[in-house]
């Protein structure tokens, strides 16, 4: 759908909807993120941003337009690489985490639990490395295959690996989907 038919489409929504989510892949990867949230939020809308901070510079720009954030964190930051396949991508994604938590931004940190990705040691150390941080709302999300295409992901055999019952005591919130 064009641009121009989103914006009038939200045009007609305004006092219906409280916000617009900006989600689907990566959103910091589009160049033209920052001036169509701009517009989303010219109409009165609040800002949401589902994201991996995996654009660092483009992630800075967006956060004075955020009003809450679902920020994905794919393993410990030392080993990130091992599990997207990009080099010093934990070192990206940790400098964009840290900007968020010394934003305003209301946010939820979350983690997809891939069992053939991550191990308990790799959850134990990222939930570690998450409070030292100062994370205070984390979620970890059970691997569905449905839908996944990569033959390396969706041939594990679906099980979930069982948290410790105290692994979220230290979080402000905590939940497990």
């Amino acid at each position: 759908m064009p641009w121009g038919e989103v914006m009038a489409f939200l045009d007609t929504r305004r006092g219906l909807l409280d916000g617009v989510v900006f989600s689907g892949g990566e959103p910091t990867l589009q160049h033209a993120l920052l001036e169509a949230m701009q517009s989303v939020r010219n109409l009165g809308f609040r800002i949401g941003l589902h994201t991996a901070g995996i654009a660092a510079e483009q992630f800075a720009s967006l956060l004075p337009l955020v009003d809450w954030m679902g920020f994905d964190v794919k393993a410990p930051f030392s080993t990130y690489s091992r599990v997207t396949g990009v080099e010093r991508s934990g070192d990206v994604a940790l400098a964009s985490l840290r900007m968020l938590l010394a934003s305003s931004i209301a946010y939820e940190v979350r983690t997809t639990l891939h069992p053939a990705l991550l191990s308990m040691s790799d959850m134990c150390l990222l939930r570690d490395e998450l409070l030292s941080l100062g994370v205070g709302h984390y979620a970890v999300q059970h691997f569905r295959s449905t839908g996944v295409s990569t033959d390396r992901l969706a041939s594990i055999e679906e099980r979930q690996l069982q948290l410790p019952v105290d692994f979220g005591e230290h979080f402000q919130s905590f939940q497990i989907r």
